[in-house]
């Protein structure tokens, strides 16, 4: 998983260079289309999917706004015995928070990395890539450094509870869909005491609107809006086969908030 797009070679460049220590690992994408620097984006993806891939998958993850700098990179090996190749900047957090930190471990063996010069700006070809195809390939991760005692930790932001709603914040767009993704939990919102049908009032960036609360997208009528708990498990904004992005010209950042059911809107 990058944010180097694929209007380039970069991308390839990685696969070339993991395919060449390894060539039996099988090697997925994740995504290369992580918002440009978002480590809090890219972090949520890794979380979202990695349960779903077996102890001993590698995930090699390289957003990496602080490459070149004395930001360290690292392998850090989860509970659930798996592996994530990474810059110590935070983008593990949510992972280890709920599967757990084995160990952490800095790449700073010269042998676990390319075999030539080290680039400043392109630690995913020559460090990242190699580290994670040579672990891939069972070399013993004990081997790749130090142990790193503390990591860098990210703090995302998240939803607000009170006795009268909730204040949160749309943090992406669900693409190609346009759906407004939140930090609002499902089991939050389910607090509020709403039941699926109910019209809920919110706002959004502090304009009201009214939606129905329903379980999937057909339940209202084809150009409607609707909120939903989406597949993650969070509040989603959507218009059934449209863009509610675009439609109503909204993206992230923004703000969201959500009355308890029977509570008025001004009352926050």
């Amino acid at each position: 998983m990058t944010d180097f797009g694929t209007a380039n070679d970069a991308v390839a460049i990685c696969r070339a260079v993991m395919a060449g220590i390894a060539p039996d690992a099988r090697i997925m994408d994740i995504t290369h289309q992580v918002t440009p620097y978002s480590i809090e984006e890219a972090s949520r993806f890794l979380a979202a999917v990695s349960p779903y891939y077996p102890a001993g998958t590698v995930f090699v993850a390289v957003i990496d706004p602080g490459v070149g700098t004395s930001r360290k990179a690292i392998i850090v090996k989860s509970k659930k015995e798996q592996y994530f190749v990474a810059p110590d900047n935070g983008l593990i957090t949510p992972v280890i928070d709920r599967d757990g930190l084995d160990s952490a471990r800095e790449i700073t063996n010269p042998n676990w990395m390319i075999q030539s010069a080290i680039s400043s700006t392109f630690h995913g070809r020559d460090i990242f890539s190699p580290a994670g195809a040579h672990l891939a390939a069972g070399w013993d991760f004990n081997l790749v450094g130090p142990v790193v005692p503390q990591l860098v930790r990210l703090t995302p932001k998240t939803s607000t509870t009170t006795d009268k709603g909730i204040a949160g914040d749309i943090i992406a767009l669900d693409d190609p869909y346009g759906s407004l993704v939140t930090d609002i939990s499902g089991d939050d919102f389910k607090n509020l005491g709403y039941n699926v049908g109910d019209k809920v009032k919110i706002e959004i960036n502090k304009r009201p609107i009214t939606l129905p609360y329903v379980k999937t997208f057909m339940d209202v009528p084809v150009g409607d809006s609707l909120l939903l708990i989406d597949s993650r498990n969070r509040v989603s904004i959507a218009v059934n086969q449209a863009s509610y992005s675009k439609k109503f010209n909204v993206e992230p950042p923004g703000a969201i908030y959500i009355p308890r059911k029977g509570a008025p809107l001004k009352e926050k």
